[in-house]
């Protein structure tokens, strides 16, 4: 239970905080720079190491990964377009990668104990 709250406080940190960072403290054209580095550089790795975590135990920790896909699209609605579709989109992509990151942790955990 413990390492579950530790996730979800990372992942509140990184989809909530992070992106009011990027919109409160840095310049416009540096702020388009740090929320495209925040989509498609920090969110995808952060998705890979947590399914990767979840990959562990999966009976208990699949969810870890819908919960930060929540949090990401919560963050980007305040932060940025509420209700912008393409949102979800980012948010489904990032459950994916988190999904087959939780997998294959899951058959190299199989194969290791073999």
């Amino acid at each position: 239970m413990k390492k579950s709250i530790y996730w979800l406080a990372i992942s509140a940190f990184i989809m909530l905080v992070l992106p009011w960072l990027g919109v409160t403290f840095v310049t416009n054209d540096a702020g388009m720079i740090a929320t495209i580095i925040l989509f498609f550089a920090v969110n995808p790795l952060y998705f890979i190491i947590m399914g990767a975590f979840a990959g562990e135990n999966v009976k208990t920790l699949w969810w870890i990964p819908v919960f930060s896909a929540i949090f990401f699209l919560a963050g980007a609605w305040i932060f940025f377009a509420m209700g912008e579709l393409s949102f979800i989109g980012y948010a489904l992509a990032y459950v994916a990668i988190g999904i087959v990151a939780m997998l294959i942790s899951v058959f190299l955990n199989k194969k290791a104990q073999q």
